[in-house]
């Protein structure tokens, strides 16, 4: 029987740096400046970082990865996750309220929306960041994440992950019929648990 816990984080430092390396800015301006302050202030409100895994077992043949719950056909993952014997499986979302001020500002402030978008972009990444740091402390040395629609993992096999981790009742993370996960900054990924 597969465990799969559900971790939720209280805060997350912004890193500014990342934000603007979204936005492809250098140097900040004063409008600029504006817009990240009113833009952290408003994502804030609703910011929420949750995250559902489970430990699986691989065993790798050639390019196919057998979980033991389901098995992918992959090179790039085959090689992402060599040299390991169990590997993290995990869902990750920073909320629909992301999208919701995205939305409401594409139609009021084109330019808050992109600071938002970059915003929601920098906090899924850090969320994904925090959460293998804090597993590394656990499991030790971790593979990089590796996520369906890298290399030639299919987007499709997203639909096993959602299935064997339940993202839905877990941290509200859906996948619709094209793929497409909403709340929209949400990831899942693979990490591979390094054997000592």
């Amino acid at each position: 029987m597969i465990t799969v816990i559900q971790k939720n984080y209280d805060n997350i430092p912004i890193n500014q740096k990342e934000v603007l390396r979204y936005l492809g800015i250098k140097n900040l301006n004063p409008d600029t400046e504006k817009l990240l302050k009113t833009a952290y202030n408003e994502f804030d409100e609703g910011a929420v970082y949750k995250v559902c895994y489970a430990e699986l077992p691989i065993k790798i043949t050639d390019d196919n990865c057998d979980f033991s719950a389901f098995s992918f056909k992959s090179k790039d993952l085959a090689k992402n996750l060599s040299g390991t014997e169990r590997v993290i499986v995990f869902g990750a979302t920073i909320g629909i309220g992301i999208d919701r001020l995205i939305n409401k500002y594409s139609k009021i402030s084109p330019a808050l929306a992109v600071v938002l978008d970059a915003v929601g972009s920098e906090r899924i990444e850090a969320l994904c960041d925090k959460f293998c740091e804090d597993i590394s402390l656990e499991y030790g040395n971790l593979k990089p994440r590796f996520s369906a629609g890298y290399g030639d993992l299919p987007i499709e096999k997203q639909k096993e992950i959602f299935l064997l981790l339940g993202c839905d009742k877990k941290i509200g993370l859906t996948l619709n019929d094209s793929y497409i996960m909403s709340p929209s900054k949400s990831v899942t990924a693979f990490v591979g648990i390094i054997n000592d």
